[in-house]
């Protein structure tokens, strides 16, 4: 007898409900299709393909009637014709009925903002409801796209997080059961990106504005190094015999962080789980081009 065995991950197509403003920066997007009831995930961190239009354009351009080729057909098509695509995490799930929301941080269109903005910033600041996006995630609960695995003897989370990994984060902490001790930093753009979160855990919740800086010379050329790097490595963590610890991000910073966990602070580099959600100067096309 032969059983049959789902995809582990398809394409949805998607339409914008709702929008909602956490901040000068971060916006949720709710969105919602029939395709969603085949939408399974059992992961806290879920991370996402999103595919989104380009001005002027009522729906994103990718070829999915050509099955397995449709990756080859994508890439075929003109720059300016093809659908833009961006990685994101998704934030929560909901029945009855099947929406979804994505955080987006809202690169280059919040307030002081001095880098140009990039095609999903600039798209999900305009959203309306009925936009059409294409979303490629998970048709099983467990895939390959979830990070956030602590072995089952964790007496002690630990979280580090920046604005494009908040939330992530905050699905993480949403999750873990009562009593489990976390301490956690989160960094956000604005002190008015900073919102109330909820969990059960005995969590320690730390938020970090993006500029704020130590007294210490820690950083490059013995300049002051950024508060969201020195205030994890100063803390004084609960005693622990079996830490976990994961931290997602930009590339440098977390690759930096997870360095001080391994080396300095002896965690076993098998319990660290660490996520490079983009780098620093360089689009997520880029990015892809050196993988």
């Amino acid at each position: 007898m032969t059983t049959a065995v789902a995809a582990p991950f398809r394409f949805f197509s998607l339409q914008v409900v709702r929008t909602r403003r956490l901040g000068p920066s971060l916006l949720r997007v709710t969105f919602a299709g029939d395709d969603l009831r085949a939408f399974r995930s059992a992961g806290a961190d879920q991370s996402l393909s999103l595919f989104l239009p380009h001005p002027g354009q009522s729906e994103p351009a990718i070829p999915i009637e050509l099955g397995d080729n449709r990756w080859h057909g994508w890439r075929e098509l003109p720059d300016d014709v093809r659908a833009v695509m961006r990685s994101y995490t998704l934030r929560t799930l909901r029945r009855d009925p099947d929406e979804i929301d994505i955080d987006f941080v809202l690169h280059g269109v919040a307030p002081g903002a001095t880098a140009p903005a990039g095609p999903a910033s600039r798209w999900a600041s305009r959203a309306t409801a009925g936009d059409r996006v294409v979303l490629l995630g998970p048709a099983i609960e467990d895939n390959r796209a979830i990070r956030f695995r602590p072995p089952e003897d964790t007496d002690l989370v630990v979280l580090w997080a920046d604005e494009t990994a908040v939330p992530a984060a905050s699905a993480i902490l949403e999750r873990l059961p009562a009593r489990t001790r976390a301490r956690v930093w989160l960094e956000v753009g604005h002190a008015e990106d900073i919102h109330d979160l909820v969990t059960e855990a005995d969590a320690e919740i730390t938020w970090l504005v993006r500029g704020e800086v130590s007294h210490h010379p820690k950083g490059v050329g013995g300049a002051p190094a950024p508060r969201s790097l020195t205030a994890p490595r100063e803390a004084e963590l609960p005693p622990a015999g079996a830490p976990y610890v994961w931290i997602a991000g930009e590339s440098g910073r977390v690759k930096e962080l997870r360095r001080h966990f391994v080396r300095e602070r002896g965690i076993d580099r098998r319990r660290v789980t660490f996520v490079g959600y983009w780098r620093r100067g360089l689009s997520e096309e880029q990015l892809r081009q050196q993988e």
